[in-house]
């Protein structure tokens, strides 16, 4: 059995998808891989605010976005950098309020901010992630 607090097991693809339980997780990964051409790699965070397994989605040597597993949903993180914060923030209100509201609640550091977008179901949210992926690799 999966624990993503067991850095000793390197999870499986299904492993994770079994553990997030969320058939959202699974489009969500066809739809980076299919659209992005990227690498997915297991990595293991002794960080004690998000201590455990993750996903990253890796592009080359970039990091598109970095997700936390949850039980039944997922957090993606979105690092919106230096590079493509006027583009962003150009399209800040076409976006949905909650990602509005999770961008201006997220505190800059090192001209990054750090967002991190709870993911549980098909709606707009989901939908505006994929836009601000695509900000990501533009």
């Amino acid at each position: 059995m999966f624990s993503k607090e067991d850095f000793s097991h390197i999870p499986t693809e299904d492993e994770m998808s079994n553990y997030i339980n969320n058939e959202l997780w699974n489009k969500f990964c066809k739809f980076i891989k299919s659209n992005y051409n990227v690498n997915t790699r297991f990595e293991f965070s002794k960080c004690s605010l998000e201590y455990g397994w993750n996903v990253k989605f890796k592009k080359g040597n970039k990091t598109l976005c970095t997700v936390y597993p949850r039980e039944n949903y997922f957090c993606v993180m979105i690092v919106i950098g230096k590079k493509e914060k006027e583009q962003f923030e150009n399209m800040l209100y076409n976006f949905c309020i909650e990602i509005q509201e999770i961008y201006k609640a997220t505190k800059e550091c090192n001209n990054q901010k750090w967002m991190m977008i709870d993911l549980e179901d098909e709606d707009t949210k989901y939908e505006d992630v994929k836009k601000v992926l695509n900000i990501r690799v533009s």
